[in-house]
């Protein structure tokens, strides 16, 4: 379930919540994420952190705004995803360390919406999200929530922890109160997708979260904390980090999975 720690390091995006029946559940997202709450957007804003009856969602503004992006752990391509993805023998699987019974303690140091983590979760993974942008952890967070009321995902979603904070250097702490077997970093990378809504909603995150520059230097500190394997997920034809050659690689039709073994 989620818990707090940490500062993301970057400017915090308005949380806007109209109705006053909602202010209660508003300021806990404000109190544990930094937001300032308004009962309408401010001015100067044009991108926002919208709370409604229903979840917690970031919305850009604007008449040709694209959709809001919000975290639903219980419908849509997750659920069929975790129903139908192919279960261990999927390629995330493989390349995370799932096969027979084994089952990796794994530490997601980007987790971002957390797609790959719930599915590595709902495959009987216990597995640590770090994020450091604060609103898409607060994203993340309402998503756990929601999902943890829902009877057929509540197991899944106590498998999962949260925490907020600075990529490398919180990666080093968790790693050393509990040393994973598995890294997994995905890197935030420019939108390849042609689908226009999937290609709103990265350029959107995009806007909020920029590019992780330090993508190398996450990788340097994973294989210094792993047990077992470091996972860097890539779009399929583009160079993998800077760093040392990875062991081998794991191809899907539009992502590569490249696999860093530890050598003990």
């Amino acid at each position: 379930m989620p818990e707090s720690g940490g500062g993301a390091g970057h400017a915090p995006i308005p949380l806007v919540c109209p109705d006053p029946a909602l202010w209660e559940w508003a300021e806990h997202f404000a109190g544990k994420y930094g937001f300032s709450i308004h009962e309408r957007p401010p001015s100067e804003a044009d991108i926002v952190l919208l709370l409604t009856p229903e979840r917690l969602q970031l919305q850009q503004l604007g008449p040709d705004a694209p959709g809001p992006v919000f975290v639903d752990f219980a419908g849509g391509r997750l659920d069929f995803r975790r129903r139908h993805g192919g279960g261990v023998s999927q390629p995330l699987a493989r390349a995370v360390g799932l096969k027979g019974g084994e089952r990796p303690l794994v530490l997601d140091a980007t987790a971002g919406l957390g797609r790959d983590a719930f599915v590595l979760a709902s495959l009987g993974c216990r597995i640590t999200l770090l994020e450091r942008q604060a609103a898409i952890a607060a994203l993340l967070a309402d998503g756990l929530e929601r999902a943890a009321a829902v009877p057929e995902l509540a197991g899944i979603v106590a498998q999962m922890t949260l925490r907020m904070g600075e990529g490398a250097a919180l990666m080093q702490v968790v790693s050393e109160a509990e040393p994973p077997d598995t890294i997994y970093l995905d890197p935030m990378y420019p939108p390849r997708n042609k689908h226009a809504l999937v290609k709103k909603e990265m350029q959107l995150l995009h806007r909020v979260v920029g590019q992780d520059l330090d993508a190398a230097s996450l990788l340097e500190q994973a294989l210094h904390s792993a047990r077992k394997r470091v996972v860097v997920k890539r779009p399929r034809l583009a160079e993998p980090l800077s760093g040392p050659t990875p062991t081998f690689s794991i191809d899907s039709p539009n992502t590569r999975y490249d696999v860093y073994l530890r050598r003990t």
